[in-house]
């Protein structure tokens, strides 16, 4: 049933557009989750892909999901780039200790 890939592809793409809301408002640990959620997914989609074949129309429809989450992730990333440069500048700088 390859409608079932197709399903793996829905619930990516809706995975992806709670990170992007989460980014947006700046919820990074929900940012972190979703990720982790599509991370199974996608894990769970290559063993079933093994199995299954996509219809052509069903690949149509693959790559339009696709476009979705590539757009969503790009909007992460941009999102997502202040807090990475802060990130990246915290643990760059020289730390001070007590003693």
């Amino acid at each position: 049933m390859s409608q079932i890939l197709i399903d793996y592809y829905k619930a990516i793409e809706d995975s992806s557009a709670k990170m992007l809301d989460a980014a947006k408002l700046e919820d990074w640990e929900q940012v972190v989750h979703f990720e982790g959620t599509c991370a199974v997914l996608i894990e769970q989609l290559r063993e079933r892909a093994a199995q299954e074949h996509l219809q052509p129309e069903q690949r149509a429809e693959k790559t339009r999901i696709m476009q979705r989450i590539l757009n969503n992730d790009a909007q992460i990333r941009y999102l997502a780039e202040p807090w990475l440069m802060h990130c990246e500048q915290n643990l760059e700088s020289p730390h001070q200790y007590l003693h």
